[in-house]
């Protein structure tokens, strides 16, 4: 059985900045770079799970943090080192939702 790294995981799929969205982002590292919270801001790690308002963090001490999308704003870091900042009321909706749109908003 081949164990798939991080990098390895998201070669050929094409996420890129551009379709984010339509992508799902468990498994990505995502730091809040802003926030109405000031407890929240600078707050990193692997997204271990997400749900229409909300994301499971889980920062370097192995503690999930559950952090709200709709007043933040993410870096989400692709393959090779690729960061895309992207305000979090973009990401709003189930994730199953958000990927079938195609990331277009109504």
């Amino acid at each position: 059985m081949i164990k798939l790294t991080y990098d390895t995981a998201l070669q050929g799929y094409g996420i890129e900045p551009k379709n984010l969205l339509q992508h799902e982002l468990i498994g990505l590292k995502a730091e809040v770079e802003e926030s109405s919270n000031s407890n929240m801001k600078g707050l990193c790690g692997i997204v271990v799970d997400e749900t229409r308002n909300t994301f499971v963090i889980e920062t370097e001490r192995e503690e999930e943090k559950r952090i709200p999308k709709d007043m933040n704003t993410f870096i989400i870091e692709l393959n090779e080192g690729v960061r895309v900042r992207v305000r979090g009321n973009l990401l709003v909706s189930r994730p199953e939702d958000r990927i079938k749109k195609g990331g277009r908003r109504r």
